[in-house]
């Protein structure tokens, strides 16, 4: 059965996204003993309401098998133009073989610059990177981005 992908409402992805999100938590996070999961679903349903969040799903079968959520907004330093900021990207390991990232983020991509959106920005974990997906999809490596824990 072929993957499916489409742009949906938080409504209708919510639940079946919550499963995945554990998943993806577990795998990705760093600071997990001081910094616990814990959307907050009100802020993401009022980022949706204002059309500044948007979410991409990849599903086969109807069972969500990847996402990738991205957060719209002018930029303070280009106020001309639209800009996408990633807030999640997943997919379950069992798809990472093959090009069903790729064809996810190439929806979204496709979805993004229908809306007006002149810039895509991906951030990676160093961890678990995928660098070399992004390379092939045409983006550049622009900046690096460094935390620190402040507070248990």
């Amino acid at each position: 059965m072929p993957i499916v992908y489409q742009q949906e409402a938080l409504v209708s992805c919510k639940d079946d996204a919550t499963i995945l999100l554990e998943q993806h938590w577990e795998e990705i996070a760093v600071n997990k003993d001081a910094i616990k999961m814990n959307p907050d679903w009100d802020t993401y349903a009022d980022l949706e309401d204002n059309g500044s969040l948007k979410i991409f799903t990849a599903r086969e079968e109807g069972k969500l098998v990847g996402y990738f959520v991205v957060l719209c907004r002018s930029h303070l330093h280009y106020k001309d133009h639209l800009f996408a900021f990633n807030d999640v990207l997943y997919l379950q390991k069992e798809y990472r073989k093959g090009f069903t990232g790729a064809k996810l983020m190439k929806f979204a991509e496709r979805c993004l610059k229908d809306d007006g959106v002149s810039v895509l920005v991906v951030n990676t974990k160093r961890h678990k990177p995928f660098d070399v997906l992004l390379s092939w999809l045409g983006y550049n490596h622009v900046e690096n981005v460094y935390t620190k824990l402040l507070r248990d």
